[in-house]
């Protein structure tokens, strides 16, 4: 949606048709909020705004085949190294040579995908976070084998789009997840041990920290099968590190698939 948004051609990739139809109809749904506010006096403006938009994106069932007259590659799927390899691997073969590739994980190592590929060197990660349309953040990740040209390329691009980009090394987690995932865990800990309910936690961080969500209301709406796969990763890179410690209630949770909003029930009930 901002890439198409701010002038770039766009092909979106997914596995079905019925996925991309879905996909385009959140775009379009999400474009209209978007001209509600920016055009709120010139309706006109805003009408044409999607129409252009929408024009500038297509959508395709078969990434290898649209690859090869693509500048930038942005991988969002899965967080599965193995899959991602795979994807990567594959679209190496019919991308052109210029062609940077990037990923959009979170808690996965962009050295590891790029060592899949023959492009070390334009290989990179654009973490985005959500919703993209509204968050003004994009981590942008270079590997030892990054090129400075590619690296000023992600930089520029991520500009492009109107976000405001923080570069990091490839460490896990990058600059907000390293943070933010431990600072939930330690709530859950603290939650674990009884010495504050959950609710208190959640209050107690929205106002004393000027947080917009507390700790668990954050986690159920990330989702509790997520927040676990990270810190199970995390853990199995770094076992001694306590920050990285699994939880047995989160754990837990996940095993009874109570994971947050999206199915109705995480440290919270949804109606």
């Amino acid at each position: 949606q901002i890439a198409a948004a701010s002038g770039h051609t766009v092909v979106l990739v997914d596995q079905s048709d019925e996925i991309l139809k879905k996909s385009t109809k959140g775009i379009e749904e999400s474009l209209k909020r978007v001209t509600k506010k920016k055009f709120a006096d010139k309706p006109e403006a805003g009408a044409e705004f999607i129409k252009t938009t929408l024009k500038n994106l297509t959508t395709s069932t078969d990434a290898a085949s649209v690859v090869h007259s693509t500048d930038l590659v942005i991988e969002a799927i899965v967080e599965n190294l193995e899959v991602k390899n795979e994807l990567f691997k594959r679209l190496d073969k019919f991308a052109s040579e210029h062609t940077i590739f990037a990923s959009n994980t979170s808690s996965l190592q962009i050295t590891k995908m790029a060592n899949a590929t023959t492009r070390q060197d334009r290989f990179g990660g654009l973490h985005f976070f959500n919703p993209v349309p509204v968050m003004k953040l994009v981590e942008v990740i270079r590997t030892p084998m990054t090129s400075q040209k590619t690296f000023e390329s992600l930089v520029d691009f991520s500009k492009a789009v109107g976000k405001s980009p923080v570069s990091c090394k490839d460490t896990p987690g990058f600059i907000v997840n390293r943070l933010l995932v431990p600072y939930m865990m330690e709530a859950v800990r603290l939650f674990e041990r009884g010495d504050a309910s959950k609710e208190d936690i959640d209050v107690a961080m929205k106002l004393g920290a000027g947080y917009p969500m507390g700790p668990f209301e954050l986690l159920d709406y990330v989702g509790l099968d997520t927040s676990k796969y990270i810190i199970d990763g995390w853990h199995s890179l770094e076992p001694n590190n306590p920050l990285f410690a699994p939880s047995p209630l989160l754990n837990k949770l996940v095993e009874e698939k109570k994971l947050g909003k999206k199915t109705g029930e995480g440290f919270y009930k949804y109606k």
